[in-house]
């Protein structure tokens, strides 16, 4: 039965943002530049002249060229995310700027990950609490500083995902670049310059330069950029199927028309070049790699983010056995699956950078095109390859934020690209896994959208009620907890105790474990007779169905103790952590970790009561046991009597808490060196009791240490730091003059 799980944590929030990094400083994954990138003096934005017109610069693409309709898409493929990437370098190696954030702004989640990964690099550590949270800090932070910043958010679908997430401040600027010219027209105090494709003499440099190692390969390259409509995107797929090979832009028209030919329709207008240049590359990929390899390896990069996806997904087990049609992983087929990657890479299709880890990039309106020319049968073989290979990739825990964004971005287009395929048979586990990374992101917000799109979807496809619904109500039930939506947990939390009951009874292991989670939530909520009353059902059916001395009982009943001590009725939960300690101590000794800390929750039930001589009495018999069994500088045992020496402090004895905490810290700096966040602690304790006896000095000096101590170990906005430096405020307040 799982009854033995902490209870649901407050929400933690951040404090404001402390930068304590080296100046200057960069986040997020910047594009590197093409290959012969051009800043297009003709038809390319001066983003630095805009800049001082306007703190906010959005590039769109050229809304005039743009219909109804996909084959209009490629349209939208101007080149402003490689305008930006050059603008943000620019200014970063010409030292005008000193923090430079890049985001992939595709979705709200993508932006908190940003924001949050922006934090961490102002502070050198992981700040405490959500993400929405630490991005409110950051943002407060970009509103004051006189830090001279810019931030990149790349590839903004709608405002909409901006809503409450727009960075702003005297000394910032942001560049935003959308495919959708429309959705920025709107925004008040946004610059928003369209980009269309090149004009000539830019082209005609552009291909001269990818073809400068053939001059021969030229013959014919007029003719070639009318026909392409000086296209960015149409021609760096057709310069690159120009350069891997033998023809020259004149053998290249021929195949261009032929292959148009293939598309043209009488009655539907002219797809637009880069529609049919990029068969073309798939072409030139076989021709680099023949056997269907490469072919496989675009089916597989075109279900996963575009915006960038480590390499090493394609070397996963079922992403190599896919691509090289062979049974297992081996060396061998993850080399031809490394060339695969590479041929796409030349031929044009896709961009590998050469990071660590390596990064591989699709546009997405191509990564739209391949999926729609992929039959049925592909389609679903690449996607169950893909699905395995992400959930073979993923690491737990997730080292950093832009790898869990990443992923969790291709588990997403991988659903998306398959409509209903993840769900046949059950809820895919990679659903599962999206949504767990989410919630150890602290990404509360989303986390609750997504874990309620799947519970909607599983009601829908097998029913509510049925085991495959339930899992995603439970995890959507625990998002709303995370998020501090708690009234809207208990109903959701209401529903998984019933349906189980339905399914199980009441007394089955799994209903009793829905019934404590229901209860624990409705201690949080405030709603105390409730919560009693559910705990106090559960324990009377596990007591009936197991027998009273059952262990499983005795969790339940310290459930139903916290309940009565949550709610202020003392006596209760004295009579109840009695009866459950006189269990323990009977079953597994007096030594057992359960029992000690069964008794220490007895020593705080009495003095929470003014019962101080028998709180006393038990908070010194958890000491000399944990002393016995762990040692005198065992952490739990230097914990247990710091414990005691906070009851002291509350109860007035103050010699008796000094000396304790005098011992705890000196005990943690022994074992676990001064930036533990446990010495750290006990530091703060220390100078609070000195504090409390009048030694002002000697609070002053400890508060301080705990506050350096603090600062330079866990985040600025961490809780013990906040609460050493208000603490040392409050006694230099009170310094005389």
């Amino acid at each position: 039965m799982e009854t033995g799980e902490e209870s649901p944590a407050p929400v933690a929030v951040a404090g404001p943002l402390i930068a304590t990094a080296s100046w200057p400083v960069r986040s997020g994954a910047i594009p590197p530049l093409a290959d012969r990138f051009s800043t297009r003096p003709e038809t390319g934005p001066d983003l630095r002249m805009a800049l001082d017109r306007s703190p906010v610069v959005a590039l769109t693409p050229r809304s005039r060229r743009l219909g109804a309709g996909s084959s209009h898409d490629w349209l939208r493929v101007t080149g402003k995310t490689q305008l930006a990437a050059y603008h943000a370098e620019s200014q970063w190696h010409d030292h005008a700027i000193d923090l430079l954030i890049w985001i992939d702004a595709s979705s709200t989640a993508a932006i908190l990950s940003g924001y949050v990964a922006a934090a961490r690099a102002l502070t050198g550590t992981r700040t405490p609490g959500t993400a929405e949270a630490v991005s409110a800090s950051l943002l407060g932070w970009l509103s004051e500083t006189d830090h001279r910043w810019l931030v990149v958010l790349d590839d903004v679908p709608d405002s909409a995902v901006l809503q409450g997430l727009w960075p702003a401040g005297p000394a910032g600027q942001v560049v935003l670049t959308s495919p959708n010219a429309q959705a920025m027209a709107g925004l008040a105090d946004v610059l928003t310059m369209e980009i269309g494709p090149l004009s000539r003499r830019e082209a005609m440099s552009y291909l001269v330069g990818r073809l400068s190692s053939d001059p021969d390969q030229r013959r014919g390259a007029i003719d070639l950029l009318e026909d392409l409509d000086c296209q960015p995107l149409a021609l760096a797929q057709a310069t690159a199927a120009v350069g891997g090979s033998w023809m020259t832009c004149a053998d290249y028209r021929e195949q261009y028309f032929l292959r148009s030919s293939v598309f043209s329709s009488p009655d539907a207008a002219p797809l637009p070049a880069a529609g049919v240049t990029w068969t073309l590359c798939v072409d030139q990929a076989d021709q680099l790699m023949p056997g269907g390899a490469a072919q496989s390896c675009l089916a597989v990069a075109a279900l996963l983010d575009g915006h960038g996806v480590p390499a090493f997904v394609f070397a996963a087990p079922a992403a190599c056995a896919y691509i090289t049609g062979s049974s297992a992983a081996t060396p061998q087929a993850m080399e031809r699956a490394r060339t695969a990657l590479a041929a796409l890479d030349q031929a044009g299709l896709i961009s590998v950078d050469g990071g660590d880890p390596p990064v591989v990039r699709m546009n997405p309106i191509l990564q739209r095109a391949v999926r729609a020319a992929m039959s049925a049968e592909m389609l679903e073989q690449a996607a169950h390859a893909a699905a395995a290979a992400l959930l073979e990739s993923w690491p737990s825990p997730e080292p950093g934020t832009w790898l869990g964004q990443s992923l969790r971005a291709s588990a997403a287009c991988v659903r998306r690209a398959t409509g209903g395929l993840l769900w046949t048979g059950g809820c895919h586990p990679l659903l599962l896994r999206a949504g767990q990374s989410l919630d150890e992101a602290s990404l509360t917000g989303p986390a609750v959208d997504y874990w309620a799109e799947l519970t909607a979807i599983g009601d829908q496809v097998f029913g509510p009620g049925h085991p495959e619904s339930m899992v995603t109500v439970e995890h959507l039930a625990g998002a709303f907890v995370a998020a501090g939506r708690v009234g809207e947990a208990v109903a959701w939390y209401q529903r998984v105790m019933a349906e189980w009951g339905k399914a199980y009874g009441p007394d089955h292991p799994r209903t009793l474990a829905a019934r404590v989670r229901l209860g624990r939530v409705l201690v949080t909520a405030g709603l105390f007779d409730e919560a009693i009353a559910v705990l106090t059902a559960a324990l009377n059916d596990a007591e009936r169905a197991y027998g009273p001395g059952h262990p499983e009982c005795a969790i339940i009943r310290d459930e139903v103790a916290a309940g009565y001590r949550a709610a202020g009725e003392l006596n209760e939960a004295i009579r109840l952590y009695r009866l459950i300690l006189g269990d323990r101590e009977r079953s597994l000794g007096a030594q057992h970790p359960d029992t000690m800390a069964t008794r220490q929750l007895l020593a705080e039930s009495y003095l929470a009561d003014g019962r101080v001589k028998e709180a006393f009495s038990q908070f010194k018999k958890v000491v000399g046991d944990r002393q016995k069994s762990q040692g005198a500088d065992h952490p739990d045992t230097l914990r247990a009597r710091g414990a005691f020496a906070l009851a002291c402090h509350q109860a007035g004895r103050m010699a008796q808490a000094v000396q304790l905490c005098e011992q705890v810290h000196a005990g943690f700096v022994r074992t676990v060196g001064p930036d533990n966040p446990d010495t750290i602690a006990a530091a703060l304790s220390l100078g609070r009791v000195y504090y409390a006896v009048g030694r002002l000095s000697d609070a002053n000096r400890i508060l301080q240490d705990a506050v350096s101590s603090g600062e330079r170990a866990l985040a600025p906005a961490d809780p013990i730091t906040r609460n050493a430096r208000e603490s040392l405020a409050a006694i230099v307040g009170d310094q005389p003059v």
